[in-house]
């Protein structure tokens, strides 16, 4: 694969992440009566990160957990190859509690439409707010915004936008790549 164009570098994802732990703290204060949810693969692992910079803020009042959608999403049956689902690892209820749902890429709204599915099997929430820390804004099929934002990017429907992680990618980066990049 071709190297793509990086439009959020090291520097300015670590400042990202931070101003977004800031915004969170600024909104869910202590994080009473909150959980924050991460949708298997790649928003779990931004969720993780989040999740380690509240702790070494000392905030850790919250219940944490992964969600897997694979059987929740309207385009399981039309995959060439079969899903490969990821597990979820939800141990609490999320009656009445303020839901942070954690994806690292919005793009059609598909993926959160189908984790709201999903959620519901772990009861009904007060409220659902979404962070992403990528927000393609145009091409959306379903009427989601984010609530949190780390950086828009307005790629048309061809582009393909990357979120690169440090532990697994080598460095801590968002790369944009074009259709003939992607394929």
């Amino acid at each position: 694969m071709s190297k793509g164009r990086i439009i959020l570098n090291e520097r300015q994802f670590a400042l990202t992440l931070q101003r977004i732990c800031e915004q969170l703290i600024e909104r869910y204060g202590s994080f009473e009566d909150t959980c924050i949810v991460g949708i298997q693969d790649r928003g779990a692992i931004f969720s993780d990160r989040m999740v380690t910079l509240l702790k070494e803020r000392g905030i850790d009042a919250f219940d944490y957990g992964k969600l897997d959608i694979s059987f929740h999403r309207d385009d399981y049956r039309k995959r060439d190859r079969p899903i490969a689902p990821s597990q979820t690892e939800i141990d609490f209820i999320i009656e009445e509690k303020h839901v942070l749902l954690v994806d690292d890429v919005l793009y059609t709204g598909r993926s959160v439409h189908a984790a709201m599915s999903a959620l519901q099997q772990f009861g009904r929430p007060a409220r659902i707010d979404l962070l992403s820390l990528v927000d393609r804004r145009f091409n959306r099929h379903f009427p989601i915004r984010a609530d949190f934002i780390g950086l828009t990017a307005d790629a048309i429907d061809e582009a393909y936008v990357k979120v690169e992680w440090s532990h697994i990618d080598g460095k801590d980066q968002i790369k944009l790549f074009s259709k003939k990049e992607s394929s």
